[in-house]
């Protein structure tokens, strides 16, 4: 890098290339809007055209059309963000949904089945057919960057689809960071944040959504929502880190100190931190 920003192998200057799936997200949106006025070639998905998608289109970026409920419509969403993308420095996947709510014995199987591709399974396939077209000629190298969400610390009642792919979503950046020595895999957790997301618990009310209809109302109602500038900030972070920091990690966004020397440090020392693991949890008894 030069002065904190990406350079090519040989070259003194961007400009960056970013894909990012769900463009049309709060958070895709925001980011998006950041990259294209900092000079990038931003290209994105979208499953509903909104005059926001136009604003992009103005800005310079090319919104496609991606319905992640469908392989075959994602599988060609995919086969057009790699031509016209050609090489990209970083894959941001800000899709995801919540639906269903509700007890798991009592939402539609489908349903459930649905939110699993859309929050995890269409999400690797994307990575699948993306990772092909990434730069290898950047310093530091090419970005893949997820989001998790509640129930990493506990069991988030009557969202289980949702928290089980996010789960997943942890424990797949880890793999791919094992598997994959020559791209960084990282995952933020971005805490509450004021998005349409949120609307699904709205819509679902208190019988389904059980206490986190009262919690979301209030926390929409608090200010103790994340900034999304602060959200924008810490992918920024991750962007520019070295790979021995951020690879295979979920770093929170509200809780951890990223952005510190201090922190990246320990990171670089401690190999397991931020990543899932029952290590240290088990019980000693003395003896044996």
């Amino acid at each position: 890098m030069l002065n904190g920003k990406w350079a090519r192998k040989g070259e003194s200057v961007e400009p960056r290339t970013a894909i990012i799936v769900g463009v049309s997200s709060d958070i895709g949106l925001a980011l998006a809007r950041r990259w294209l006025e900092a000079g990038w070639r931003v290209f994105g998905t979208y499953r509903n055209w909104s005059p926001m998608m136009g604003e992009l289109a103005m800005m310079g970026s090319c919104p496609s059309y991606c319905n992640l409920g469908d392989a075959e419509s994602t599988g060609g969403a995919c086969h057009r963000l790699g031509l016209e993308s050609r090489h990209w420095d970083v894959l941001v996947l800000a899709a995801g949904a919540q639906e269903p709510v509700g007890p798991f014995e009592d939402v539609e199987f489908m349903d459930w089945e649905g939110s699993i591709r859309v929050n995890f399974v269409a999400q690797m396939q994307v990575v699948h057919k993306l990772l092909p077209f990434r730069c290898m000629d950047t310093d530091p190298e090419p970005l893949v960057l997820f989001f998790a969400g509640g129930g990493t610390n506990n069991a988030t009642v009557n969202y289980s689809a949702y928290t089980v792919s996010k789960i997943a979503l942890i424990k797949m950046c880890e793999l791919l960071d094992a598997e994959i020595p020559d791209t960084r895999f990282c995952i933020l957790g971005p805490g509450w944040v004021k998005t349409k997301i949120h609307e699904t618990t709205l819509a679902a009310g208190p019988d389904l959504a059980g206490d986190n209809y009262q919690r979301t109302l209030d926390k929409l109602a608090s200010d103790e929502c994340t900034p999304m500038e602060t959200v924008l900030d810490c992918i920024d972070w991750a962007v520019k880190a070295s790979r021995d920091v951020v690879s295979g990690r979920n770093f929170s966004v509200v809780h951890d100190a990223w952005g510190s020397v201090l922190l990246e440090d320990v990171l670089r020392g401690a190999k397991d931190m931020y990543k899932l693991r029952r290590h240290g949890n088990d019980l000693l008894v003395r003896g044996k």
